[in-house]
């Protein structure tokens, strides 16, 4: 495939945008050459400034599980905006949405709006620490709840792909407040209680992991964490940013069957529009402002365009919880190809699923916490990635990263991967 434009739009990104990027990992630091610059989408599939088609899975990083430029979306999202597009005071959509939300989700009962899931973490870690009146939180090597102080402390994804997994800027007396145990190791956890107690306000965990590859918990781990938080007053938060509404139209609670204290959601919810959210009990919830002293504001939260698109997406999902049948089902069959593939061409690896996400890593080890992870074959992957990319497939660009699979693919569009996938593996 020939990249021209994308060459030429990155060289000139570069000029006006820190890296030319507005995300890191866009940048394809982790696997070399320059990224290509998307033009549009539809379904399934991406177009970039030089007309080349690709298979898309990442789906926007999670949100597009109907598929890009879903129609339903599309004219909501049309006919909100001839109304206005944003107005900084209460909708009526607002509620609407916030109750759609709250009947679909086991064990919440108020839920506040953001803008984006970095900001639901931080906000809700800081209702966490008002309710409990404790400083320190508990949050896992690899996992990635956004870019506030609080989480740059062995984060992962990006932070992982470009080396700098404690940023600099984040302050010593912030990093002494998070606490760091290892995923799937309860007894780094308890470890973590019985040095800092009565001063743990919550555990915060991505419930699957998607920040390492996608890292699924052992059986009894999220259980283990939730009896402990009860034992000690904690909270415990699970960040479904990735997770909610994309396991199941109750997310990772209602997949796993674990309740968490506060949830946060992102991705999915915006319909493919920025917005984040967290929610919890009444309890809870009333600590918030203006009913309760701990603050959080936003202008933009709860925009009637980024409302009007997340609530069409939920709604379609209610809908429809076939869809998640046949994610699951597709999923599984990308795995299982893969897998033929892989054992054919003898190429060490672990694949990780559950539901709609999935990783491969190249490596004899099974992968099940951040350490584990990084043990993969990275000059393969980068080789990988590109000959994938041009056979017209595009794949995280990164090792840490999940993919996310959404219903616009096809099962023809699956076998031309895992055609190409047989011969990218041949080739290297």
């Amino acid at each position: 495939m020939i990249y021209k434009r994308s060459s030429e739009l990155f060289k000139l990104a570069k000029l006006s945008i820190p890296g030319g990027v507005n995300s890191p990992v866009r940048a394809f630091g982790a696997v070399g050459g320059s990224p290509i610059f998307v033009k549009k989408a539809k379904g399934a599939y991406l177009y970039d400034e030089d007309d080349n088609k690709f298979i898309d899975y990442i789906s926007s990083w999670g949100p597009m599980i109907l598929g890009h430029a879903f129609d339903p979306v599309l004219n909501s999202i049309s006919q909100t905006s001839r109304k206005g597009i944003s107005f900084g005071i209460p909708t009526a959509l607002e509620t609407e949405f916030a109750e759609l939300i709250i009947s679909s989700i086991p064990n919440i009962d108020k839920i506040r709006f953001v803008n984006s899931g970095t900001e639901a973490c931080m906000s809700a870690v800081r209702l966490a620490r008002g309710y409990t009146n404790r400083d320190k939180i508990i949050k896992f090597s690899g996992c990635y709840h956004g870019h506030s102080d609080s989480f740059l402390i062995q984060a992962g994804s990006g932070a992982i792909t470009f080396g700098s997994p404690n940023s600099p800027g984040v302050t010593q007396g912030t990093a002494t407040d998070t606490l760091i145990s290892d995923y799937n190791d309860f007894e780094s956890v308890k470890v973590q209680f019985k040095n800092h107690p009565n001063k743990i306000a919550a555990i915060i965990i991505e419930p699957v992991a998607g920040n390492m590859g996608c890292v699924p918990p052992e059986p009894g781990f999220l259980e283990a964490l939730r009896k402990i938080c009860d034992e000690n007053q904690s909270l415990l938060i699970f960040d479904e940013v990735m997770t909610g509404f994309r396991l199941s139209l109750g997310g990772a609670q209602e997949a796993l069957g674990v309740n968490a204290d506060i949830v946060t959601y992102g991705k999915v919810i915006g319909g493919g529009l920025p917005v984040g959210a967290f929610a919890s009990s009444n309890e809870i919830m009333k600590k918030l402002a203006p009913e309760g002293p701990v603050y959080q504001a936003g202008t933009l939260s709860g925009n009637p365009l980024a409302m009007s698109a997340g609530f069409t997406t939920i709604k379609s999902l209610t809908e429809d919880l076939s869809i998640y049948n046949r994610l699951e089902e597709k999923t599984k069959f990308l795995h299982e190809e893969m897998e033929k593939c892989l054992k054919k061409r003898k190429i060490s690896y672990q694949i990780n699923r559950f539901g709609s996400m999935i990783s491969l890593h190249f490596t004899d080890s099974k992968v099940y916490d951040f350490k584990s992870s990084t043990k993969g074959d990275n000059i393969f992957f980068k080789k990988y990635f590109h000959g994938m990319l041009s056979e017209g497939i595009y794949l995280p660009p990164s090792a840490f990263e999940s993919y996310f699979l959404n219903d616009a693919l096809t099962f023809e569009d699956i076998n031309y991967t895992i055609n190409a996938f047989d011969k990218v593996l041949k080739s290297l």
